[in-house]
């Protein structure tokens, strides 16, 4: 079952409670976005090259991705899933980023 911030085709997840366990917040925006502004201590790995980067994502905690809007980051989501990860869609990397203060 596919998991989303506002609960949308799953189950509603406490992402701050995952936040708080140790979750591994992964943004799948560009570079160029990234540096923009970003959650503190999230991962830069675009989406067009999340399939490639997997060994950088431990598979042993909570995975939570985010972008601009939340539609990469659902794209990312469901690679992730699909290679056996406990995976959630953050949606924009701002509602992220309000949840860890």
């Amino acid at each position: 079952m596919f998991k989303t911030l506002f609960g949308i085709g799953g189950t509603k997840v406490d992402l701050s409670q995952k936040i708080k366990e140790g979750a591994q917040i992964i943004d799948v925006r560009s570079p160029e976005e990234y540096r923009s502004g970003h959650v503190k201590g999230s991962v830069n790995i675009p989406l067009d090259r999340i399939q490639d980067q997997l060994k950088k994502i431990s598979k042993d905690k909570p995975v939570i991705t985010c972008c601009r809007s939340g539609a990469r980051s659902g794209m990312a989501a469901d690679v992730l899933k699909r290679h056996g990860y406990d995976v959630y869609n953050g949606g924009a990397w701002t509602s992220v980023n309000n949840l860890k203060q």
